[in-house]
């Protein structure tokens, strides 16, 4: 058989591999070799849905880690799977389970990676000939077993105020604040959480999956969570996390006095008895130090113009238009105040109607908007959830001097807006039921209503549109200055003369480029040219051109650096040499030192950057060392490449660093760098054209800017799958794809009309500037 399972009995394997199968190490595949009678062997860290290629063949992705380095960061590798062996593996196959498979093939990437995975993969299938086997435990459990490996591993766990940029961690936190899992872009999905622990540490974690039972499963402010293998990344000066490879979470009560019952959505997991401790003493810290929100608000208890948690079940929902969708929820207890129903045709409303005219003054309608209508659709009735941040409104009717409360989720997850769905298991959920059971319904069917009446709230559909229109207003952008100018309608801007400053309200019908990494260029702020960014093949050319230059022996080991060589063992030998650059004559730790590299490839040199401070790519000459060609970047740090202007620079001998290496506490920042060494430092912007149309007229409007419109930098957007994944769902927001015209979010934005002239004519362009994405878009 293709794909066989293998029972582990006391440790050791049931049914032994066959005799001619050898063992291969990870770090030892290479493209090319036969590995007919060889095997792997890993721990499955992560796997993805099964789909179908082109062709109609089966494909099943996991990624594996080498099984005897369990906490290393560059033992993992990707599996592929095709044919029926990915059909029988995707039935399988579990997180922490141990996989092996023999007779595969190994492909070499196309590219060098970033990240921490193998830079090959492997391709499995009956149709090679591959063999995979799989070592299961008998009588596995989810919650009664550890993990189903030969045995399990000791875990390291970091506290939040020893966190290190670059590092894979294992973790324990509080959560302080959190994100529901909502749609980011395509099928992922992402949830924000910010913990907290012992050391009063903040750390904000950005987790992605394609199957939000994969994500945290939290409840509520104070639950507490064990994270593995979660990357950690600086920005901005704070620590962030972020899901990678082989992540894995489990969730606890954060209770004192409640059971410690783990929540995941993983088969097999470890958690031993030390990390019982772990939890308590987290619970009895947190009582003391954080502020945890109490239980979430009844509506006997709601009161206009607040914004609440509410625990309830599901018993109606209708869609209501493109951008909206109505729940009726109930949690027992009547609101005090006469609530808005939202006017559905019986015909569109889901849910048993017997029970829904018997609530009908029990049951609230909620009105939902925009990225929270997906998960809307997809709830069951009956389900128990829990909405987090409703809006509860007091509205007057256009006909009737007559007030009425709404409930409303309004669109984005500022102050964790979303919705959560909690299994029967869940403590506030058994205590919700047993009240629910307890409550009347025929006293509830035989009160005299106190809800609005559809027709005296609405007296058709128009007025419906209106008040969902008033309702969807808010703007998708926000003005950081001169908020005290009105708005200026398209039609009159564009017949006005420039230069002239406005405000506007409009929509975004279409952007260019589609493909947002375009976007990014480089500006010179001196002779204001922009260009590209060059490309990586670009600088591994100039580094093998640069390769082909000894280094100069005199010129090692001065009063300012010291020096290292070797040489390659490859068929064609290079010669690298490493000068690090001291500080009052001492070498200092790699992550404060600035290095100049000779004769280093591009892998090599992106390997240091993780290393060291700065890397600078050198080559010498008689008498000093000199930059390469300004083609390529004269520095790198950390994933950022800088770029100096050919035109406006005149590069400097490289000795003028021992200027700021001199100095009390060099900061090697990368202006100040550019400065001695004679470089016009060239600027990473975002270069857009934003179409906007109001009810008047539209206009083309430019977008110039390096990080204060998206909030993200423009100089770590191109290294970045984060960053390019969040500018991609922040454009979703601005412009969703698919939708009409009308249903379009608003814009708020201050922009500027000036002239720009050639030999043939006078045009007038606009600018847009002060503005950035509103906090609760992404």
């Amino acid at each position: 058989m293709p794909v066989q399972l293998l029972k582990i009995i006391e440790g050791q394997s049931e049914t032994p591999l066959p005799s001619h199968l050898h063992k291969e190490n990870l770090k030892h595949l290479e493209e090319g070799c036969d590995y007919t009678n060889k095997y792997i062997q890993g721990i499955v860290t992560l796997s993805y849905p099964l789909t179908k290629l082109g062709d109609g063949t089966d494909f099943f992705k996991i990624v594996v880690q080498d099984s005897d380095n369990l906490c290393s960061q560059i033992s993992s590798i990707n599996v592929f799977i095709y044919g029926k062996m990915a059909e029988d593996c995707a039935k399988l196959i579990r997180h922490g389970e141990t996989f092996i498979a023999a007779g595969f093939k190994v492909i070499k990437l196309p590219t060098d990676r970033e990240d921490d995975r193998h830079d090959c993969h492997l391709e499995v299938s009956e149709e090679a000939g591959s063999t995979i086997y799989i070592y299961t435990k008998p009588g596995t459990s989810a919650a009664s077993e550890t993990a189903s490996v030969s045995v399990a591993p000791k875990y390291v766990y970091t506290p939040l105020n020893h966190l290190k940029d670059g590092t894979v961690v294992n973790l324990y936190g509080i959560v302080k604040f959190f994100k529901p899992p909502y749609i980011s872009k395509g099928t992922d999905f992402c949830s924000i959480v910010t913990l907290v622990d012992q050391s009063n540490v903040k750390l904000t974690c950005s987790l992605f999956s394609g199957n939000p039972d994969f994500l945290p499963k939290i409840y509520k402010v104070g639950d507490i969570v064990r994270f593995h293998r979660i990357k950690i990344r600086e920005y901005n000066g704070q620590m962030q996390g972020i899901t990678s490879g082989g992540f894995a979470s489990l969730t606890f009560d954060g209770t004192v006095g409640a059971p410690v019952v783990p929540r995941t959505s993983s088969r097999v997991y470890t958690f031993m008895d030390e990390e019982h401790k772990t939890v308590e003493e987290l619970r009895i810290w947190a009582a003391s130090n954080i502020s945890i929100s109490g239980p979430a608000t009844k509506l006997s208890g709601v009161q206009p113009m607040l914004f609440f948690d509410l625990t309830c079940q599901l018993v109606g929902k209708a869609k209501v238009d493109g951008s909206s969708f109505l729940l009726k929820v109930w949690d027992g207890t009547e609101c005090p105040y006469p609530t808005w129903k939202v006017p559905v045709e019986a015909k569109d409303l889901e849910g048993e109607k017997v029970l829904l005219h018997q609530l009908k003054n029990l049951a609230v309608d909620i009105l939902v908007y925009d990225n929270h209508v997906q998960l809307a659709e997809s709830l069951k009735i009956g389900s128990f959830l829990r909405i987090y941040s409703i809006h509860a409104k007091e509205a007057s009717s256009d006909n009737e001097d007559v007030s009425c409360m709404e409930f409303h989720l309004h669109g984005g997850t500022c102050y964790g807006r979303g919705i959560g769905v909690l299994p029967e298991s869940n403590p506030d959920v058994k205590e919700l039921k047993e009240f629910l059971e307890s409550v009347t319904l025929t006293d509830s069917q035989n009160m005299e209503s106190c809800s609005m009446d559809i027709d005296s709230t609405f007296g058709n559909v128009t007025d419906l549109e209106l008040h969902l229109q008033r309702c969807q207003q808010l703007s998708v952008t926000v003005l950081t200055d001169h908020q005290d100018m009105s708005n200026t309608e398209l039609k009159t801007i564009t017949s006005s003369t420039a230069p002239q400053q406005y405000r506007i309200r409009a929509k975004l019908r279409t952007y260019k480029p589609q493909k947002l990494h375009q976007s990014v260029k480089l500006h010179c702020s001196k002779c204001n040219s922009l260009q590209e960014v060059p490309d990586r093949d670009d600088f591994d050319f100039i580094l093998h051109g640069s390769a082909g230059t000894a280094p100069n022996p005199e010129l090692h080991n001065t009063s300012w650096y010291e020096s290292v060589t070797w040489t390659t063992q490859e068929q064609k030998q290079r010669e690298i040499a490493i000068h690090f650059v001291k500080h009052d004559e001492m070498l200092q730790h790699p992550e404060d030192t600035l290095i100049m590299v000779e004769g280093g490839t591009l892998k090599e040199i992106w390997k240091l950057t993780k290393r060291f401070k700065c890397v600078i790519p050198v080559r010498s000459t008689e008498d000093d060392l000199e930059l390469l060609d300004l083609s390529a970047p004269f520095l790198l740090k950390g994933n950022v490449k800088y770029y100096g202007c050919k035109q406006c620079s005149t590069p400097k001998p490289m000795k003028n660093l021992s200027s700021i290496s001199a100095e009390q506490q060099p900061s090697w920042e990368p202006t100040e760098i550019a400065q001695v060494l004679g470089i016009e430092l060239l600027q990473y912007v975002f270069i857009m054209k934003f179409t906007l149309v109001d009810e008047t007229g539209s206009l083309n409007a430019y977008l110039f800017d390096d990080e204060k419109f998206f909030q993200i930098p423009a100089s770590e957007i191109l290294t970045s799958n984060f960053l390019q994944q969040k500018m991609q769902m922040t454009m979703n927001a601005l412009c969703p794809p698919g939708r009409k015209l009308g249903d379009l979010p608003w814009l708020e934005c201050f922009i500027k009309s000036y002239n720009v002239r050639d030999a043939m004519k006078n045009q007038v362009c606009y600018q847009i500037f002060d503005t950035t994405v509103a906090e609760d878009v992404v």
